[in-house]
């Protein structure tokens, strides 16, 4: 399934992004460290913010399947981008799990980290690390 994504300059250094099917739009800026000046998600903002959600909506997919009380869980995401060449280097985070969920029911939802379709498109070289609360 495709999904067109529209994206247009506004000026300065401001994109908006459209959402073809839903006709949402958000708006991405340079982050500071790249000379801009951070008033929203930079385009690798989204990537991070692209891996968590997919992260939570795959475990999601997983708890109501297995009838696991899922709500409330949430993810802290950092991204580190590296220079020569600038890029994200790795990601680092905190998943954190509602009470009560088992131990073989926790190990199952974190299963869903690498499942995830974000998690398996970025480069290998792209480090994940999540710590589980």
């Amino acid at each position: 399934m495709a999904v067109k994504i529209t994206a247009k300059y506004l000026g300065d250094q401001q994109v908006e992004l459209e959402h073809g099917t839903s006709g949402v739009r958000i708006l991405t800026d340079l982050p500071a460290d790249n000379g801009g000046r951070s008033r929203t998600f930079s385009p690798t903002d989204l990537l991070a913010s692209s891996l968590a959600s997919c992260i939570l909506a795959i475990m999601a997919k997983v708890a109501e399947r297995d009838g696991i009380d899922f709500k409330g869980a949430s993810i802290q995401i950092e991204k580190h981008m590296r220079e020569n060449p600038r890029r994200v280097e790795k990601f680092t985070g905190v998943i954190t799990l509602p009470p009560g969920i088992s131990v073989q029911e926790r190990a199952k939802l974190l299963e869903c980290v690498k499942a995830c379709p974000v998690h398996r498109s970025l480069h290998p070289e792209i480090r994940v690390e999540f710590e589980a609360v």
